[in-house]
């Protein structure tokens, strides 16, 4: 069942269909959402697609995750290009916050499928959240493209 509804005073984009219980969908990060399995991450990496919306390359792949979640997603900054942990921090907090704020948009389009999906920064310099948000937008929306067009071929 999806729909707008608001439970409790908090309001919800939509309704997630779960095999055991339908769940509200917020715009939150939680544990769950974080892309941490070593085996996933490898199978990512190997056969997975990837793009570059400036200043960010994003790594994607439909696969079976070990979550109820529909999509996984993990956050990288190169310790190469910004040697102070401050600096790597501070660009990982922006992609993560422009991805709660965003990811929606892919849930709502990849349906029951599961994908894993890896942000890395490839920028040189500190960027504003602006010019993260844009390209973390626009990488998302190229996912969800990418997956409607898988799904209609098949």
């Amino acid at each position: 069942m999806k729909g707008c509804s608001a439970i409790d005073g908090w309001p919800f984009i939509f309704f997630m269909e779960n095999q055991k219980e339908i769940r509200p969908v917020s715009n939150t990060f939680k544990k769950e959402e974080r892309l941490c399995s070593k085996k996933v991450i490898d199978q990512l990496f190997l056969n997975g697609k990837s793009f570059l919306v400036f200043p960010v390359k994003v790594v994607y792949h439909e696969i079976h995750l070990p979550v109820d979640f529909p999509v996984q997603a993990g956050f990288s900054v190169s310790k190469k290009v910004f040697k102070r942990a401050v600096h790597r921090n501070r660009m990982k907090r922006l992609m993560r916050e422009a991805y709660r704020l965003n990811k929606n948009e892919l849930y709502i389009k990849i349906g029951t499928r599961q994908v894993a999906v890896f942000f890395i920064f490839v920028g040189k310099e500190l960027m504003d959240y602006p010019v993260i948000e844009k390209s973390i937008k626009k990488s998302i929306q190229r996912i969800s493209a990418s997956l409607s067009k898988l799904s209609d071929n098949k």
